[in-house]
């Protein structure tokens, strides 16, 4: 099972940006759709936003919609999550994801169940 790293986390204000990154090996990477989960302490852990394998397709939780940006780079084997207009109730872990292989390379995975690989995560707290 593959090594997936996140970083970028932090504490920032209401209303302000922060950009969430993802390396891993590139067998982790490039022939799978990735995703970022976030989960808080007693609950359960919660689908971000996903990106086809090839990064030319995107879903998103629809609360979160308009705010997130899931942004794949192959070539680095990088993957971003941009989040702007933040919210305490976006305070949370963040983690990414690498799914199980699909044949078909517009699938986009969103249960927890659908993910090999997992990183660690990197802990966003928003608060004034």
């Amino acid at each position: 099972q593959e090594q997936m790293t996140e970083s970028g986390g932090g504490l920032v204000r209401p209303g302000d940006s922060l950009r969430l990154s993802c390396t891993a090996s590139r067998s982790a990477f490039s022939p799978y759709a990735l995703g970022w989960f976030r989960q808080v302490p007693g609950k359960e852990r919660e689908f971000v936003a996903g990106v086809n394998r090839d990064g030319d397709g995107t879903y998103y939780a629809d609360s979160l919609k308009g705010r997130f940006t899931i942004i794949r780079d192959n070539a680095a084997d990088t993957l971003f999550l941009q989040m702007s207009s933040l919210e305490p109730a976006d305070s949370a872990r963040y983690h990414c994801a690498g799914a199980y292989w699909n044949r078909n390379s517009y699938f986009i995975p969103t249960r927890v169940a659908d993910f090999r690989s997992w990183g660690q995560g990197t802990v966003v707290t928003v608060s004034a």
